[in-house]
C-alpha cells in the first residue's frame, strides 16, 4: 500500500499544467473546471479552424447514454471495461448503467493521474454495484485484464468501452490487435465499444488535428471508417453497424447538429466460438 501511495505522489507530480492535456480539454470542452489555461487555448485555437470540433464532446456524450442503455437494456450486460475514461462530471459509463441496475459494476481504466485522482474523489457505487478504477497502461491488454479481474467476473459478459483513447494511438494494426486481446480475455455475447473521430466525414477536423499536433502530445490520429471496420475484424456490429456516431440508434432527446458530427462509432458483439 506504502509503494502504491508513493507511486501516486511520484505520477501526480509529473502533471504539467502549461501543457495541454487531452482528457482536461475535453474536460474544458464540456463546460467542466479541471482544466488549465493551456488546455483552454488549445480548445479554442482547435474551434477557431473547425468550428465542429465543438459538436463532438456533447455527441459523444449521447453516444455513450444510448450505448450504454443498449448493453444493460436489451443486450443484458451488466459488467463494463471502460478504458481511457477522461474527466466527465456527468453522463459516466456508471451514472447510465447503475441508474438502470445499481447491481452493474463498472472498472475504469487510465494512466493519467489528473484523472485518477478525479475519478476517485468523485466515484461513488451504490452497495449492490462496482466502481473501481485501475492504473494501467491503455495500450497494455495484459495489464488492464489483470487489473480488472480484481472486480469483474470474466466468466460472465463484459463490455469493453474504447471510446476516448484510440485516436491517440498512431499505429492501427497495434490498436487492432488490442481490440483483439481484449476480446479475447472475454466470453461469447460480450461486447466491443469504439468510438473514433473520422478522418473521411469532415476535412476540417483534420485540419483541428494538425493544429493540436503542432503544440500538444499525445499526437491524434484521426481514421476512416474501412480502418476502425478493421478493429473489429471477428467480431458481429450490432445494427446499424459502423456508421456517424450520431446515426447510431438515435433517442429523441438527443443534441441535434446541422453537419455531421465527424465522429464514427460501432458495438461489435463476440459471437459464440469465437
Amino acid at each position: 500500500m506504502a509503494d502504491d501511495d508513493r507511486e501516486r505522489r511520484e505520477r501526480a507530480a509529473l502533471i504539467d499544467t502549461k501543457a495541454p492535456n487531452p482528457a482536461r480539454v475535453g474536460d474544458y470542452l464540456h463546460g467542466g473546471r479541471n482544466n488549465f489555461e493551456a488546455d483552454r487555448k488549445i480548445a479554442q485555437a482547435m474551434i477557431t479552424v473547425a468550428p465542429v470540433v465543438s459538436t463532438l464532446l456533447p455527441a459523444m456524450r449521447a453516444f455513450r447514454k444510448r450505448v450504454v442503455r443498449y448493453l444493460v437494456r436489451e443486450a443484458g450486460v451488466r459488467q463494463f471495461l471502460d478504458i481511457g475514461t477522461g474527466l466527465e462530471t456527468a453522463g459516466n459509463t456508471h451514472d447510465i448503467a447503475q441508474a438502470i441496475d445499481p447491481r452493474c459494476g463498472i472498472v475504469y481504466v487510465d494512466r493519467d493521474p489528473v484523472v485518477l485522482a478525479h475519478a476517485r474523489a468523485l466515484m461513488r457505487s451504490p452497495a449492490e454495484g462496482v466502481i473501481r478504477c485501475v492504473d494501467a497502461d491503455v495500450r497494455d491488454p495484459a495489464q488492464i485484464i489483470a487489473g480488472a479481474r480484481d472486480y469483474l467476473d470474466f466468466g460472465r459478459p463484459v463490455a469493453v468501452l474504447l471510446m476516448s483513447t484510440l485516436a491517440f494511438m498512431p499505429d492501427t494494426a497495434a490498436i487492432a490487435g488490442l481490440v483483439s486481446a481484449l476480446a479475447a480475455e472475454t466470453v461469447p455475447g460480450s461486447y466491443a465499444c469504439i468510438r473514433h473521430e473520422a478522418s473521411d466525414l469532415n476535412p476540417a477536423l483534420a485540419i483541428a488535428a494538425r493544429r493540436w499536433n503542432l503544440y500538444s502530445l499525445p499526437q491524434v490520429t484521426l481514421r476512416s471508417a474501412a480502418e476502425i471496420a478493421s478493429l473489429v475484424t471477428g467480431l458481429d456490429p450490432v445494427a446499424p453497424g459502423l456508421v456517424p456516431i450520431c446515426e447510431w440508434r438515435p433517442e429523441p432527446g438527443d443534441p441535434h447538429f446541422e453537419d455531421v458530427v465527424p465522429v464514427h462509432g460501432v458495438v461489435a458483439r463476440r459471437p459464440a466460438g469465437r
